[in-house]
């Protein structure tokens, strides 16, 4: 499977957030990454689907919304409206398996998460209707912050899972201190879907960051 990076724009400048997902689809990068907190079930507050909607004309690239709320039910008629290509919930926010249904029928693409705590095999119950799969493997709500080693394993799990259950081609993405030092690792263990912060936007050359996450193999 081809693998894809998702850059994530908590790292970059809120005052340019146009021009930032502009530069992004420049450098080539596959998806745009939104991390939206609010304050409850991750400490930080970052933005809403104001801010979803405010670049989406910025770019053609997929708006990947990943929603560390409580309550994700009650936000994602808003960020379906907003332009949302792509609309993660947390497992430990919600009964995921319904709320999958209830995004889908919005016309967006839905994905359960699941936090460093929190037993990969909770996955398990939506691996099948869900369109992709999000490990964290950092703990949610700050950029930058290191890879926590214990998600290969995690990785390597549900991807297993994925593979000995029929859906082999099933999408994961993994969040969290990823960068070229580690990034082949995450990969080989199973994942195909690159979220990248910090790697990408305090890089000189964001576009060979990119080719380099994409690349690692």
């Amino acid at each position: 499977m081809k693998i894809k990076v998702a850059p994530s724009i908590l790292a970059g400048d809120f005052a340019k957030m146009g021009e930032t997902v502009e530069k992004l689809e420049r450098c080539g990068a596959d998806l745009i990454h939104c991390d939206v907190m609010d304050g409850n079930f991750v400490p930080p507050i970052t933005f809403g689907a104001q801010m979803v909607k405010a670049i989406r004309p910025h770019t053609t690239l997929r708006l990947d919304c990943h929603l560390m709320v409580l309550h994700p039910e009650e936000q994602i008629e808003d960020f379906a409206a907003a332009g949302a290509d792509l609309i993660s919930v947390h497992a430990e926010a919600c009964d995921a398996l319904p709320l999958l249904e209830r995004i889908r029928s919005l016309g967006v693409k839905a994905c359960v998460a699941v936090n460093p705590e929190t037993p990969v095999e909770k996955l398990f119950p939506c691996a099948e209707a869900a369109d992709m799969l999000l490990i964290m493997s950092v703990r949610p709500g700050w950029g930058g912050q290191k890879f926590l080693s214990g998600s290969l394993k995690k990785i390597e799990t549900l991807r297993n899972f994925c593979v000995k259950n029929g859906f082999a081609d099933k999408p994961i993405e993994v969040d969290g201190g990823i960068g070229e030092e580690n990034v082949r690792e995450v990969i080989g263990a199973g994942a195909d879907v690159i979220v990248a912060g910090s790697a990408v936007f305090r890089s000189p050359d964001m576009a060979a960051t990119i080719a380099k996450l994409r690349g690692a193999r």
